[in-house]
């Protein structure tokens, strides 16, 4: 059984007790440090070599939105997620499109948020294709700027590459990216590190934003595999 290593970054000393009592029961899991402000995060990451860091997002000092993009402009960083209050929120895109590979709500019952953990450790993000269409159209202000930007940088993709960031960025897996283009899964798995090697991205909730900020999703699309 491969061992998670977690750490946990929130102000509240309470919060992280509950965290550390709820996630450290797990076989699977090992709290190995615990930050109360996003300046102390980089040492507590050098100290303790985490997989995952479980990060809240508004504290006083430095919040984590500023110590997530200062960990993921590191080498070898681990993977990041994000504890807010709200679904739709401008800190949590920004978190997101700074590399945090998702995000759960303080609210989340403790086998969500211990699922999370696992599946960013493994490497999927944290974010139901409901969810990630919320937060896109929370970003639809200043549409313009970013629509250009994101598509000048997609202009580096080739037509398949093209085609697999936006069924990404439609919330669909490797399985049904293969099914839908006619590829196999290791070629679809091929083609996405292609696309994050590229545009310099750290993680496919990236992919999908850049696809949204270039105006690749339209509203009538069909739907997803929700049903939604």
């Amino acid at each position: 059984m491969t061992v998670i290593r977690l750490l946990l970054v929130d102000d509240d000393p309470l919060v992280r007790a509950g965290l550390s009592l709820m996630m450290g029961g797990a076989e699977d899991i090992e709290i190995v440090g615990e930050a109360a402000d996003g300046n102390e995060v980089e040492a507590a990451v050098d100290r303790t070599r985490p997989d995952v860091v479980l990060m809240d997002i508004r504290m006083p000092a430095v919040d984590g939105l500023t110590a997530t993009e200062r960990l993921r402009g590191r080498p070898d960083a681990p993977q990041v997620v994000v504890l807010t209050t709200f679904h739709a929120d401008e800190q949590v895109l920004r978190a997101l499109r700074a590399g945090a590979a998702g995000f759960v709500l303080k609210d989340t019952p403790p086998a969500e948020i211990l699922a999370a953990v696992r599946r960013v450790a493994a490497g999927d993000p944290v974010l139901s294709p409901t969810v990630t269409r919320q937060l896109m159209a929370h970003a639809a202000g200043g549409a313009g700027t970013r629509r250009a930007r994101a598509r000048e940088r997609l202009a580096a993709l080739n037509d398949r590459e093209r085609e697999v960031a936006v069924a990404v960025g439609r919330g669909l897996s490797n399985a049904e990216i293969a099914a839908a283009l006619y590829m196999s899964v290791a070629t679809v798995k091929t083609h996405v590190s292609r696309v994050l090697a590229k545009l310099d991205l750290n993680n496919r909730v990236q992919i999908a934003l850049s696809v949204h900020d270039a105006g690749l999703l339209e509203p009538t699309e069909e739907p997803g595999p929700d049903g939604h």
